[in-house]
């Protein structure tokens, strides 16, 4: 592998890396303190747009996390700002939470049903066969088809929920139309995220759980890739991709004297 620059800035993922099913992973607290104390940018970055940057700020501090609300990168951020530079001050139908409408408003978007340019479908736990009609309907009428993030499945106590991934596929079969994911694995979400804390691929590093979404957005934006093992990724899983993160680590604590 080519020799790398040192990194100068991090991103990683939050569920699997830093968190898992609400409670901190060991390590996670000491390298975001050794993160902060460096004065290194970085971002927790979230494909769930379900809440905002100051929601997430909140139910990591209470884990014992502290992140400022600035260093917090989230699908919906990113889908409001590729909107924002698409078409601005556009207008939009939304199936998602307050993570995804706030964001969008705060760039100057109008959400509404009537015409709207663009069906923004986002995380929520309350889908509803009334809301997916009408996005069937608009999508149908000439409206563009536009998804936070492709994530099939998300994690609860209880096991394996329904995800963004799997109602995009359900809006799909009924219109034919594919959506534009805007989130991880596109590249296009950690660009966004490099740009907004000025840093640079070629000396940035992406820390994630997931070889299909982490590890391929890290790789497809220029990053140097850390995948750890705490999240849905097993060591004999990563054989089956063709593609290989720089750095194979069992937590998120082997890598606190990197930073």
């Amino acid at each position: 592998m080519a020799e790398r620059k040192p990194i100068e800035s991090w991103l990683t993922d939050m569920d699997g890396v830093l968190i898992h099913e609400g409670v901190p992973i060991p390590g996670a607290d000491a390298f975001i303190k050794r993160l902060t104390d460096s004065g290194k940018p970085f971002l927790v970055l979230t494909n769930n747009s379900m809440q905002t940057p100051r929601d997430l700020h909140a139910r990591l501090s209470r884990m014992g996390l502290h992140v400022p609300v600035e260093n917090i990168w989230t699908s919906a951020l990113a889908t409001a700002k590729f909107l924002d530079d698409q078409r601005p001050g556009g207008t939009a139908y939304v199936i998602g939470e307050a993570g995804l409408t706030t964001a969008l408003h705060d760039v100057g978007y109008v959400l509404t049903d009537t015409r709207p340019d663009y069906v923004v479908l986002g995380e929520t736990r309350t889908y509803s066969f009334e809301a997916l009609t009408k996005a069937i309907r608009l999508i149908d009428g000439g409206a563009r088809f536009i998804a936070t993030n492709p994530d099939e499945t998300g994690p609860s106590a209880e096991g394996p929920l329904p995800a963004t991934g799997s109602v995009a596929a359900l809006i799909t079969k009924a219109t034919g139309r594919e959506p534009y994911f805007v989130g991880k694995p596109n590249p296009l979400m950690m660009r966004a995220g490099l740009n907004a804390i000025g840093a640079h691929s070629e000396s940035s590093a992406m820390v994630g759980d997931r070889m299909d979404t982490d590890v391929l957005a890290g790789l497809e934006a220029g990053m140097e890739t850390f995948l750890v093992l705490t999240g849905l990724t097993r060591s004999e899983d990563v054989e089956r991709y063709p593609f290989r993160p720089s750095t194979v680590a069992n937590s998120i604590a082997d890598l606190i004297e990197r930073v």
